[in-house]
């Protein structure tokens, strides 16, 4: 079963959220490091950071706390203990 268009694109909305400013962070710090390089040398050290930080931290990080909302679904509340009124 294929995903909706709807559950791809909130998963596509929030990869952008997550990936703009992680990349955003790399590039501060790569260039000053990388100064006078080409841009594919810069790439070339780019890419790989970026996707270890998607494939070990963004995706387990978006799938576990927003795996409801890409599926279209409302979380299921936690159980609620019984607790009995003290007397």
């Amino acid at each position: 079963m294929q995903p909706s268009l709807a559950s791809r694109l909130r998963l596509a909305l929030l990869m952008v959220l997550g990936v703009y400013p992680i990349i955003t962070l790399y590039l501060y710090a790569l260039f000053p490091l990388t100064d006078g390089w080409q841009l594919w040398q810069r790439t070339l050290v780019l890419v790989p950071l970026m996707v270890l930080s998607i494939v070990f931290g963004l995706m387990p990080f978006v799938q576990k706390h927003f795996g409801a909302f890409i599926a279209g679904r409302r979380p299921v509340p936690a159980p609620q203990p019984n607790v009995q009124p003290a007397e």
